[in-house]
């Protein structure tokens, strides 16, 4: 009788290990010799807790690190929910609504995160710790270039000066060289590249290239507009992607450079990003005008891009 209680169960485990021809007998064996499961084990950690390895005794170091492996954690969830939505067929619009929420809100929490960054760090621990990572920089975060290929056609990031000369035909390899971001590893004068950039192109080029081949017809944005007419008409939807478009291409830029400009104008002198690059001109929204939908912008909106911040 007791058995009987577990027939059903018993039989969908005794499928699911035929279906993948295997023994089901010896994988309930396995249970009995397998350790009960527990929280650090689970989340590693233990592991987890031992990745914070500072070049410095200064204590606000630790601080540093950790915000940004956090900042990295949170991209890296942004990237799961987008590789569901986009690798979704013809996905329903209340799939891509809840996919949708789910990236705004990891990057809510990374823009209103930036306090810990304004505020929780001493400048002058700061200006000391910061000379031992050069010529390290946050623009070589790959999983940040990620979400901007994921989240938008590719032309959308391409450096505004080159825009009229690129188009969907466009090398891949080609169109990387016109990236907007190439330009803050680029000396003006002699467009050779920093040490900054080819570092972070021998690590990344090849998956960078690979990514924006794969995501050119499946983006957040070509997601879109597969859904039904009237679903791209509505209005809290229109509003969901403008916000996120907002949060990703202003706000959290915006925090990143308020940050940025506290702690490095804090002392008179070279005003340098660690990884060298003219880092006003690079970050600021005004400058770069990067917008992932730019369709659901105003021409008015887009020309006065991140001016009132």
């Amino acid at each position: 009788m007791e058995l009987e209680k577990y027939k059903d169960q018993l039989e969908k485990i005794e499928k699911k290990f035929s279906d993948i021809n295997q023994n089901t007998e010896t994988h309930l064996e396995g249970l009995l010799w397998s350790k009960p499961i527990n929280y650090w084990d689970y989340i590693q950690t233990d592991a987890l807790l031992n990745l914070q390895i500072q070049r410095t005794t200064l204590p606000d170091e630790m601080v540093f690190i950790m915000y940004h492996q956090v900042n990295e954690l949170l991209f890296k969830m942004i990237l799961w929910e987008i590789d569901q939505l986009s690798h979704k067929e013809k996905p329903s619009t209340s799939f891509f609504t809840e996919k949708l929420g789910r990236i705004s809100r990891y990057f809510d929490m990374l823009t209103t995160s930036f306090t810990i960054m304004m505020d929780g760090m001493e400048p002058e621990q700061y200006l000391k710790f910061r000379n031992t990572l050069t010529p390290a920089s946050g623009f070589q975060s790959a999983q940040y270039r990620l979400i901007e290929f994921a989240s938008t056609d590719l032309i959308n990031l391409i450096d505004r000066r080159f825009r009229d000369n690129i188009d969907r035909n466009t090398p891949y390899d080609h169109a990387f060289e016109h990236l907007y971001w190439q330009a803050a590893g680029k000396d003006y004068h002699t467009g050779e590249k920093s040490f900054l950039l080819t570092g972070f192109e021998k690590k990344y080029k090849k998956m960078f290239l690979s990514f924006m081949e794969e995501y050119n017809t499946i983006n957040v944005w070509r997601k879109f507009k597969e859904l039904p007419e009237a679903d791209q008409q509505n209005t809290e939807l229109i509003k969901a992607m403008r916000h996120y478009d907002e949060t990703v291409n202003i706000t959290w830029v915006m925090g990143h450079f308020n940050a940025a400009k506290k702690y490095i104008e804090s002392v008179p002198g070279n005003h340098e990003a660690t990884g060298g690059s003219d880092w006003k001109k690079y970050m600021l929204p005004k400058y770069q005008k990067r917008i992932f939908f730019p369709e659901l912008w105003t021409k008015e909106e887009m020309d006065n891009w991140g001016e009132n911040l």
